[in-house]
């Protein structure tokens, strides 16, 4: 096969894969599906509210950790197929779950098997962004991904809207249905992403300080590796600063929701999550993934500044306009901010790629996502704290954090191929 064929081979697992991985992600949604089953089911809030930090924070906070194993891996292929096969079974467990147990045990048991399927998922984060690096050249990866997410936005707007019609009365049998069907695409997402050709890697002795690669140990020592990496390397430091600023889009969904419901504008039912979701996915991931080839600081930087734009205009209108306005803006608003979101999800993916080589590429990728994890904590800790002065002030210390994030990832060095 000639290289040019063997990059197509590539690029078309790479978008299976990832895409019915994206399904799996739409399906055991931590902002959506998850709540929904949980007020269904009478767990109590307090495990509710876990549910998000859990999810994010548990894919983020271990990558540093596993990397050496990752590294250790003569095939980062492997490594991929098992965190999948972990993410399956996390879904398996919340699909058995919620088809036999009710109340705080489901809580509980839920909230287990979905720190499986976070720590199975950071393996494939790391994993996933060495492969495409060392398979597919640069000035195509923003595309694969943005293909990949635009595959489970489809199979996430079609799903949203069967719900939808389904109405209220859903039944929770179907919502156990649903998780088994996520597990299924992971088990299907493994076997495609198998035929991947990716040549064997020579293992490099681990950093100083560093659990040996060669040994395939866990770094018990990963934070402050983590650290060390932030303090010493400007351009990792200035790219973790930047994607923290870039939250605004990830966090603000939440308050927009808030204001949606105060207005008498029912955004509670799973169908439009799913939905909304699903057709930003849809138009986001193919565009986002051509202009991240483009310039992926470019897409980071004009993201943030709209999204900001949105919360603001959000903002004046809950404060100045006639209510019956707001039932309006507060949807649509909605929508906008989580295509933006989608956009800035595949940039950032696609500069980290491009940012780096080889093992240097693995390591900004655990690094980065291990102090996001802190961040998001962070971050989520003090747009709470503020929203105790309603969902305006958060939305307005959001739009703040994405305007100076604006700002930063224009500062970005350029990486990307023109």
């Amino acid at each position: 096969m000639e290289e040019r064929e063997l990059e197509e081979h590539n690029a078309r697992r790479f978008v299976w894969a990832n895409g019915l991985q994206n399904v799996g992600d739409q399906i055991i949604s931590p902002k959506s599906v998850l709540p929904w089953l949980f007020t269904a089911t009478g767990v109590p809030a307090a495990l509710s509210a876990l549910l998000v930090p859990i999810r994010e924070s548990g894919s983020m906070l271990p990558q540093a950790a596993v990397t050496p194993w990752v590294t250790a891996q003569r095939s980062r292929v492997h490594a991929w197929i098992l965190g999948a096969l972990g993410q399956a079974a996390g879904a398996a467990g919340i699909a058995a779950a919620a088809a036999t147990l009710r109340g705080a045990t489901l809580g509980v048991v839920v909230l287990g098997c979905l720190a499986v399927l976070s720590l199975s998922r950071s393996v494939c984060s790391i994993s996933s962004k060495d492969v495409q690096g060392r398979t597919i050249s640069k000035g195509r990866r923003g595309r694969v991904t943005g293909r990949a997410t635009e595959l489970g936005g489809l199979v996430a707007l079609v799903g949203g809207l069967a719900l939808g019609l389904a109405g209220s009365d859903l039944p929770v049998w179907a919502i156990a249905a649903l998780a088994g069907l996520a597990a299924l695409a992971w088990v299907v997402a493994a076997r495609v992403f198998a035929g991947v050709a990716d040549p064997a890697t020579e293992i490099d002795d681990a950093p100083a300080g560093r659990t040996s690669a060669k040994k395939g140990g866990v770094d018990w020592h990963f934070f402050g590796s983590c650290a060390r990496l932030f303090a010493a390397d400007r351009q990792f430091r200035t790219f973790v600063v930047v994607r923290t600023l870039m939250l605004v889009t990830a966090l603000s969904t939440t308050f927009l929701v808030l204001l949606a419901g105060e207005a008498g504008t029912d955004l509670t039912g799973l169908g439009a999550f799913v939905t909304a979701s699903g057709l930003a996915s849809l138009i986001g991931g193919r565009v986002s993934g051509w202009l991240s080839d483009i310039s992926s600081r470019t897409v980071m930087s004009w993201g943030s500044a709209i999204a900001s734009v949105i919360l603001l205009a959000v903002v004046a209108v809950d404060r100045w306009a006639p209510a019956d306005l707001l039932a309006w803006v507060a949807p649509i608003a909605f929508f906008a901010v989580t295509l933006v979101h989608t956009g800035i999800r595949v940039a950032r993916k696609t500069y980290v790629v491009d940012m780096a080589e080889g093992d240097k590429r693995t390591e900004y990728v655990a690094g980065a996502n291990t102090l996001m994890g802190v961040a998001l904590l962070a971050v989520g800790a003090v747009s709470a704290g503020v929203a105790a002065l309603g969902a305006d002030a958060a939305l307005v210390f959001l739009a703040a954090l994405g305007l100076v994030g604006t700002v930063g990832a224009h500062r970005l060095r350029e990486v990307s191929a023109h």
